[in-house]
């Protein structure tokens, strides 16, 4: 099993990631979606977002729950999962922290659950934390937390007090100024953020008139997203910097490109998800294409992308028309 190239190390709320690549919540399962692949290794990740996890087991939405579209996927599962305590108990003691990091996510539909799973994770061996308070395909909880920066801060500041642990902030692009509750998060005691979740979206069957998704609507993932993620990401990077907060920029990543685009954008480490389903050898591709930009730009480590961005003078402003 190679070792990825030191070049692309990077330091994340004081972690050692191997690679800028992290396996997204909801994706990989809980650690072990892919290892029956042959070829397949979590070392080429710098770190892996286990699946979104409640205080107590989930069965989900009903069915249909994923549904293919032009550039991208509709899910939404509905964060089926068997609950904190045997994820705790039964599913950490099988992952090997020696191949990479491992982060758990947190969700809830009240701000006591989210501290309740949040406290049970700090007393286990997992490196970090991802608060989601931004799940599209959930009736409550995630959706009002996440577009509320007042209630974003009340989440993050809650499970602050519950662990010690890194704490990452997954935020919603469906909000009217990410900027702002990503300042709002900073101040409740975010230590990072995950910029972008999925965008609601719907897809209809003409034939019988009604959604395609049981649950009417879902999260929109893939390349058709990218743009939408790059800006958001950027925006919140202008917010971030000055705090020294990472972040995690994902949405549409499905080449060494994407990658670099969500680096220059502001991000420390970038997220790759829906590409898994097509393509699950995919991490050495973009690692690779980032080492050969690296040498062409005469670069000694991913981390001087970050920030990297030179934009145009002055600032595009409107909508282009």
């Amino acid at each position: 099993m190679t070792t990825p190239d030191p070049r692309l190390h990077v330091d994340f709320c004081g972690l050692d990631f191997a690679t800028p690549l992290v396996l997204l919540s909801g994706c990989v399962g809980f650690g072990e979606e892919y290892t029956r692949v042959a070829g397949f290794s979590n070392r080429d990740a710098g770190a892996v977002c286990l699946k979104g996890t409640t205080g107590s087991p989930r069965l989900g939405n009903a069915p249909h729950r994923v549904y293919e579209t032009p550039g991208g996927m509709l899910n939404a599962i509905g964060l089926q999962n068997p609950g904190v305590e045997r994820v705790v108990d039964e599913i950490l003691p099988t992952l090997d922290f020696s191949e990479t990091r491992f982060i758990a996510n947190v969700s809830g539909s009240t701000i006591e659950e989210y501290i309740a799973v949040t406290e049970r994770f700090d007393d286990s061996p997992i490196d970090a934390i991802e608060i989601n308070i931004s799940c599209p395909n959930v009736k409550e909880g995630g959706v009002a937390f996440g577009n509320d920066p007042a209630m974003s801060a009340r989440v993050v500041e809650a499970c602050r007090k519950a662990t010690s642990k890194p704490l990452i902030t997954k935020l919603s692009p469906n909000q009217t100024d990410i900027a702002e509750n990503a300042r709002r998060c900073i101040e409740a005691g975010t230590d990072a953020f995950a910029v972008i979740n999925t965008l609601m979206g719907m897809a209809i069957d003409i034939e019988s008139r009604t959604p395609f998704i049981g649950n009417n609507q879902g999260g929109l993932s893939g390349p058709a997203i990218k743009p939408v993620a790059v800006l958001k990401t950027h925006q919140v990077y202008q917010v971030a910097r000055e705090h020294g907060v990472p972040i995690i920029g994902q949405g549409g990543v499905a080449s060494a490109a994407d990658a670099i685009e969500f680096l220059l954008a502001g991000a420390t480490a970038v997220g790759v998800g829906t590409a898994l389903f097509y393509d699950p050898l995919i991490l050495p591709k973009i690692n690779q294409g980032i080492l050969d930009y690296l040498d062409r730009h005469g670069l000694d480590s991913v981390s001087q992308l970050t920030g990297a961005l030179v934009l145009n003078e002055p600032p595009l402003r409107g909508c282009g028309c």
